[in-house]
């Protein structure tokens, strides 16, 4: 897997001052995406052990809320592989932190109704996931005073919650 960025310290994706993983490569292609270089998978560095620990190294000061993960697509399996080690360690070694991750997918249909059910990896980054903001971005629907999403009919969803009541619980 290949990364456009890290932000070590971002306010503009999720509660808090936050360390945020853009990721590279999506297959979503959404009209005005403000990331549309990172639609290339094969664009960026290379997220190595060391990204791994250069990541974990920001996380680990207590003004940072927690880790964001945002695209291109962290949730297309090309990408869930790489991911699942920095997730599961941000976990253990900050489980006071939170982990929210940003995907064009939807959280029913697709992520738990399907990936979930054929990869492993999705089932346990999902068990790792605070919060997960779903849907494609909707040129059509941008509203820039929506808080932590970028269209309308995206949503804020609370996963521990959601899986364990086996429905979506919004995040308010």
């Amino acid at each position: 897997m290949k990364y456009a960025a890290i932000k070590p310290t971002d306010i503009a994706n999720g509660p808090g001052v936050r360390v945020s993983l853009f990721v590279s490569g999506c297959t979503h292609y959404c009209e005005g995406c403000f990331n549309a270089e990172a639609w290339d998978f094969q664009y960026g560095q290379e997220f190595t052990e060391e990204t791994i620990e250069t990541i974990l190294g920001y996380l680990d000061h207590s003004y940072i809320a927690g880790l964001s993960l945002l695209g291109g697509e962290p949730m297309h399996p090309l990408n869930q592989k790489a991911l699942l080690p920095l997730v599961e360690k941000v976990k253990e070694r900050f489980p006071e932190k939170t982990i929210w991750c940003y995907t064009g997918y939807d959280f029913e249909k697709d992520i738990v109704g399907d990936m979930a059910l054929r990869l492993p990896e999705t089932k346990r980054l999902i068990h790792c996931f605070h919060v997960m903001v779903d849907g494609k971005f909707q040129l059509e629907k941008k509203d820039l005073k929506l808080r932590f999403k970028g269209s309308s009919n995206q949503r804020i969803i609370k996963v521990p919650e959601s899986l364990a009541l086996n429905k979506t619980v919004l995040w308010e």
